[in-house]
């Protein structure tokens, strides 16, 4: 599907950080958005600021940690919107721990909604791209998912999923007419780590993710990672030996 035929998307995550800068930015191209997330105030407000920039958008409270709630409502949106043409899973939550003091609870919000929202984000209308044979499915995973990483074995554990759904979905709907791509950020500067103090390596701001993101999505890139030099970074880690990785690991805690 060329970038030019796409007319409609759906955004999870839409509130704030990469969703809140992607959906702008769609807008701003002529497409009309849905805006999902959990805050509705949030969501209003920023489809009244795409609505006075002169973009369409509407506002819908989907908390993507009820999966089924997730595929009605994205089901319902299709229909609204006569079909949609991008679906972005983008909605996701980060916690870290150290495993050896990790609990059910510390777990339990990451999967609920990077694990089970993010699979009801993109399962949702699949079937229905597939029979309009025209489709983008996008999910914003993490260089995170490349390997384990010690006090957040849980996110990354997250990530490496969500990057293997799209990896298996991608093959699976080659030839369908609907596109697959795997969007892997480093650090980006959102409500997320708003409370960490510094600067973190290799930094970007949402904006600046959300224009790489659209770039890879016109180019129906099927792996986007960066920035480049933990791109680099990543590919590396992910080739060591476990006993070398391990190693690494240790001396940089």
């Amino acid at each position: 599907m060329a970038s030019t035929e796409i007319r409609t998307a759906l955004v999870t995550g839409a509130s704030s950080g990469i969703g809140a800068a992607l959906c702008r930015l769609l807008a701003a191209q002529g497409i009309t958005v849905a805006l999902a997330a959990r805050r509705e105030e949030a969501l209003r407000e920023l489809a009244e600021t795409i609505a006075a920039d002169g973009g369409q958008a509407s506002a819908h409270r989907i908390d993507v940690s009820d999966p089924e709630a997730t595929i009605e409502a994205i089901e319902a949106i299709d229909d609204e919107l006569g079909g949609l043409d991008l679906v972005v899973a983008n909605a996701g939550v980060v916690k870290g721990k150290w495993s050896g003091k990790l609990g059910w609870e510390d777990c339990r919000d990451i999967l609920a909604v990077n694990v089970a929202g993010a699979t009801a984000t993109l399962i949702a209308v699949v079937s229905r791209m597939v029979e309009r044979k025209r489709g983008h499915l996008v999910g914003i995973s993490s260089i995170a998912s490349y390997r384990g990483l010690p006090k957040l074995a849980a996110y990354s554990g997250s990530k490496a999923y969500l990057s293997n759904l799209l990896e298996g979905m991608r093959i699976d709907l080659r030839g369908t007419g609907v596109s697959v791509t795997d969007i892997r950020p480093g650090y980006v500067r959102t409500a997320m780590n708003e409370d960490t103090k510094g600067k973190l390596p290799f930094e970007v701001t949402a904006e600046d993710a959300a224009a790489r993101i659209w770039k890879a999505i016109r180019a129906r890139r099927a792996v986007l990672t960066f920035p480049l030099p933990m791109a680099a970074g990543a590919h590396t880690m992910g080739a060591l030996p476990n006993l070398l990785y391990d190693r690494m690991m240790k001396r940089g805690k």
